[in-house]
């Protein structure tokens, strides 16, 4: 997910406090009526924008009243998407995570404010005054000082989960310890990792064991293989020229926490019930209600957002946290694969209310706009505004690339600076952060190899000692700037990896040909 739609997560709840409402009690008439609308919107909707499948559960007062999927498990295919049918949840693997350890922390095997050197000892960040303090409560509600999207370039890299983590005691810090809200998937896998290693398990066995065992949720896991072995499973899809076509595939194991686990609408009904019963289902405790309310309270200020209503939002523990006009306790997530995933989470906690929308198509604005259009319908009988035409402009501008080669495009092909001999730029190059970048004069033209697979990227010439590069991943947002600081020898002595460049970390220095691998 690119830091643009990180930034729209923000915006939602903020949007959702925008139209009016009454704290009058929640009858099942009124959300009976809501649902049968409900349907015609989804249905309405998925039509209009083509999205191949959507599968949605509702809760209230305990009971599942609704339970429905919608289209296709993949463009072009027969397969029909039904309440079991296994989504990838993105980041709605957050809120989850959240849960599972709310029920350690029940158990008392762990605290919020437990410091995570004292559980894991190996973890450390840039600073070591942060290293020493931050605790779970601090990656969870992403106020570590780390920036937006710290580790997720790495990932994209190849790099596996303990190499991410390791590697973020070289990241820059973005902003002061406590102070600052920057959303982090891999603070937040850490915060899920130092917790499961309290309870002397491995995150995944402890997700299972902890939750989804207790509460039957049999489709539900934080490990990809789970995912990808169930034959009724949704496949990820993204727009190419006007249609949604299954391409990709995203193994999300590394950031499993954050954003690593797959389930189905049944299942998450019955987390959905479970949170809404203060941590029971049907009648028996399974988390603590005490550490189950810490998750829904405001923890950061992440920022105020630019609506009419001006409304400040806050996070929690795995949740954004927000109140209607009415004064209502909302708590939501979104979760978004940019190659092909968009879901969302959304409970009225007073009012024993919950939906969750899961879709197969990349993310414009589909799962919320349901979201906050049955909210409406609930509590007025109408959609406060056309949600979708709301949202979609800022998804649009989400989706947009968010670094390019910002050296500056010349005026035309006749005022470009050619390159420097092939020789001046081959080397290897390393910094902690990154690891080893070396390039090479291939057949066709420079190439560079990033990665622990050392992986072969093309460099396409831009600008004198700029070229570019095609990056893969969730975090690629099209060709990235490659741009080499030569020096008077005519050798260049550092290289700056644009989309890898978050606070610095992009710049590699050249390593003498006596030390490199």
């Amino acid at each position: 997910m690119t830091p643009a739609r990180r930034s729209l997560m923000a915006l939602l709840p903020a949007l959702a406090c925008l139209g009016p409402a009454r704290a009058d009690d929640l009858s099942a008439d009124r959300v009976r009526d809501a649902l049968l609308e409900l349907e015609k919107y989804a249905d309405a909707l998925r039509e209009k924008t083509g999205v191949p499948g959507l599968s949605i559960a509702v809760v209230h007062a305990d009971k599942v009243v609704y339970l429905k999927g919608f289209g296709v498990r993949e463009a072009g295919a027969p397969e029909g998407i039904d309440a079991d049918t296994v989504f990838q949840l993105a980041s709605v693997s957050k809120p989850l995570a959240a849960t599972v350890i709310a029920g350690v922390v029940g158990d008392k095997l762990v605290d919020w404010d437990a410091k995570i050197t004292d559980l894991d000892p190996s973890f450390r960040l840039e600073s070591d005054f942060v290293s020493g303090e931050v605790t779970i409560r601090d990656l969870l509600c992403h106020r570590s000082g780390l920036p937006e999207h710290a580790g997720d370039v790495l990932e994209d890299l190849g790099y596996s989960r303990s190499e991410v983590l390791h590697r973020l005691r070289f990241q820059k810090p973005g902003g002061p310890f406590r102070a600052t809200y920057a959303y982090t998937n891999f603070g937040f896998t850490e915060a899920a990792i130092a917790s499961a290693r309290a309870a002397g398990k491995v995150w995944e066995d402890l997700a299972a064991d902890r939750l989804f065992k207790p509460l039957g949720m049999g489709r539900t896991s934080y490990r990809h293989a789970d995912f990808a072995a169930n034959p009724n499973r949704a496949r990820l899809h993204v727009r190419d020229d006007g249609k949604w076509v299954a391409r990709r595939d995203r193994q999300p194991d590394a950031q499993a926490p954050a954003g690593g686990a797959s389930s189905s609408a049944r299942d998450l009904s019955r987390w959905m019930r479970l949170l809404l019963a203060e941590g029971q289902l049907a009648g028996k405790p399974i988390v603590s209600t005490g550490a189950l309310d810490e998750t829904f309270l405001p923890q950061m200020i992440r920022s105020r957002a630019k609506t009419p209503a001006g409304r400040t939002s806050f996070y929690g523990l795995g949740w954004n946290v927000s109140h209607d006009e009415a004064g209502r306790l909302r708590v939501d997530h979104s979760g978004a694969f940019d190659m092909g995933a968009a879901t969302c989470v959304m409970l009225a906690p007073s009012e024993k209310l919950g939906i969750v929308v899961l879709t197969n198509g990349a993310p414009i604005g589909v799962a919320e706009s349901i979201g906050f259009t049955f909210l409406d319908l609930v509590h007025q009988g109408k959609p406060d505004r056309d949600w979708f035409a709301t949202l979609e402009p800022y998804f649009q501008e989400a989706s947009r690339p968010t670094y390019g080669a910002r050296s500056g495009t010349p005026i035309g092909p006749n005022e470009k600076s050619p390159p420097l001999p092939a020789a001046t730029y081959a080397g290897t190059y390393r910094n902690e952060f990154v690891g080893e970048a070396l390039v090479e004069e291939g057949a066709g033209g420079l190439v560079i190899r990033l990665g622990p697979g050392r992986k072969v990227y093309p460099l396409t010439h831009f600008d004198r000692d700029t070229f570019t590069y095609p990056p893969e991943g969730e975090m690629a947002a099209g060709p990235s700037a490659v741009t080499f600081l030569v020096g008077p020898d005519r050798v260049a002595d550092s290289v700056t990896i644009e989309n890898l460049n978050v606070h610095g970390s992009g710049t590699l220095a050249r390593v003498p040909a006596s030390s490199a691998n």
